[in-house]
């Protein structure tokens, strides 16, 4: 049998195994991802990404063909409750458009439709042009046995049942609600369960754009005489939609009344495939064990209608991604690892609670008689529980982590607050202060007084961590970050802030996993070069 090796194993190519894979690649830690399918997505499970996993294809390189893909950017991405597409227009959510990223003050980017189709395929790109990462689809996790260093995992070839073993350092499962990694642990899934039995439609029509007078929108909510029963999403822009059945298993087996009931009537059109599927409320009771590790659907499942399922995956990703990095080149510290379920877990249960939120609230919308009725107030209420914001999404942070310092001084801004992600803020040069962030940490300096940085940097430098200093003459962005200085970890989380750098040692030890300096891995030849010429 074929034996090689490893640092990270990745198991499962969709968007999180891909995110993780791009994140580890371009910190040119070696890995790779398998996947038993053969890649191609016939179906747009998702939809749309958020700002926050827009900042990250920002930080990819891959942002502009990711926007561009398939939406025009000044095409509108509203949310419309209709009663059908030819009836009335109840109300409406409007969203900034991508041309209008560059005037908002919570980020660089906004929402940006690329259904699951179009931005695998982009991302996957992405990661085959990483030297350090190997991509295989085709290739099935069947099993595997973990020791104190190394994992021993069984991959197989599914066309030709070929085996071989893969020895790697850490095993991440990416791969799904049913993947070998969460099942092989034992991890048991808590949560509501199943909230509805839903059914997916897929379909083509170049004709239906113009049976309506409602314009282009990214969802289109469907409220009839029982309430709000289904959502409809164009999917390419032109003639690919789909329309998404809340909880009525009728739609398998007559999809076209359930056409004719969004559309107000029959139109011409091309059925491309009816899938039913389970709109379920889990997260997983732990996110791993040992060297084994899961994120997205293996961690977590959740309605769609809020938008965080594959968001908070990609979010998951990132903060893995840098930690692994961390101990593999050799300044993580013994717990560094450990932080991640305990800062990604109570995200998770926030967005499961919050998508099953919205679901309900769109559950519980009237009627279109009653709903007609209703004024501007009551629905502004409605349309705030069933929308949350792109910046609701992000307003969360690792307040109890145990890698980051918590604030000494009370009243300081909490969008800044450690734990948190570092605010966006347009500098001088036309740049986001997000664009800062993404590979080593970053100490933010508003105080001018750069050789008070040196005590810091030098803890860094002694323990191999990644560090550099850059100085910010803002006023506005000061009181932003609300301290003479700021650590901003590789995940753009802040990690510290202070009006002065008082305990540099302990500063960097709790960044960067290490309960006290002696706990501590030597730095790797590589990362310790890279540390010393930032510095």
């Amino acid at each position: 049998m074929k034996t090689a090796e490893t640092s990270v194993l990745i198991a499962g190519a969709g968007p999180v195994g891909l995110a993780l894979a791009c994140e580890l690649g371009l910190r040119g830690i070696d890995c790779v991802l398998v996947e038993k399918r053969d890649g191609a997505i016939k179906v747009p499970k998702m939809s749309a990404i958020s700002p926050r996993n827009m900042e990250f294809c920002r930080r990819w390189g891959i942002a502009d063909t990711v926007r561009t893909a398939i939406w025009p950017e000044s095409r509108n991405a509203d949310f419309v409750y209709v009663e059908h597409l030819r009836g009335r227009e109840l109300a409406r959510s409007r969203r900034p458009t991508s041309a209008q990223r560059g005037t908002l003050a919570q980020s660089p980017e906004t929402a940006c439709h690329c259904p699951q189709i179009y931005f695998d395929p982009i991302l996957a790109a992405r990661v085959r042009s990483l030297p350090s990462v190997t991509l295989r689809y085709g290739v099935r996790l069947d099993g595997f046995e973990q020791d104190g260093t190394t994992v021993r995992a069984r991959l197989s070839d599914v066309a030709s049942g070929a085996t071989e073993t893969l020895i790697a350092r850490y095993l991440v499962g990416c791969d799904g609600p049913a993947g070998v990694a969460r099942e092989a642990l034992g991890i048991r899934h808590g949560g509501l369960g199943v909230v509805a039995n839903s059914v997916n439609i897929f379909f083509r029509s170049a004709e239906l754009p113009a049976l309506h007078d409602k314009g282009w929108a990214r969802i289109y909510r469907l409220i009839d005489a029982s309430g709000c029963w289904g959502e409809m999403i164009p999917i390419d822009g032109k003639e690919l939609f789909r329309l998404t059945v809340f909880d009525d298993r009728a739609a398998l087996t007559e999809p076209a009344a359930a056409l004719a009931r969004m559309a107000g009537g029959a139109f011409p059109h091309e059925l491309l495939s009816v899938l039913p599927w389970e709109r379920r409320d889990y997260v997983a009771e732990r996110y791993g064990a040992g060297r084994v590790l899961i994120a997205g659907d293996a961690a977590h499942e959740c309605s769609p209608t809020a938008g965080l399922g594959m968001h908070t995956g990609i979010e998951e990703a990132v903060n893995l991604a840098w930690k692994l990095a961390a101990v593999i080149d050799g300044w993580g510290g013994a717990s560094l690892i450990e932080s991640y379920e305990a800062e990604r877990r109570p995200v998770a249960l926030r967005n499961v609670a919050l998508s099953t939120a919205t679901y309900n609230g769109l559950r519980r919308i009237p009627g279109r008689d009653q709903a007609a009725t209703l004024g501007p107030d009551v629905w502004r209420d409605i349309l705030a529980a069933t929308s949350p914001s792109e910046q609701d999404k992000m307003d969360y942070g690792y307040d109890a982590s145990p890698i980051c310092v918590a604030d000494a001084a009370p009243g300081l801004p909490r969008a800044a607050r450690p734990g948190a992600r570092a605010p966006h803020a347009w500098l001088a040069e036309g740049r986001s202060t997000l664009d800062l962030f993404g590979d080593g940490f970053v100490l933010l300096c508003f105080s001018g007084a750069g050789e008070c940085t040196t005590p810091l940097l030098r803890a860094a430098r002694q323990r191999g961590v990644p560090l550099r200093a850059v100085a910010i003459d803002d006023p506005a962005v000061a009181a932003l970050y609300g301290a003479a200085f700021v650590l901003v970890r590789p995940d753009a989380h802040v990690a510290w802030r202070g009006d002065d750098i008082a305990a540099p040692d302990a500063i960097i030890d709790r960044a960067r996993g290490a309960l006290s300096p002696d706990v501590m891995h030597q730095p790797s030849p590589r990362t310790a070069a890279a540390v010393e010429a930032s510095s």
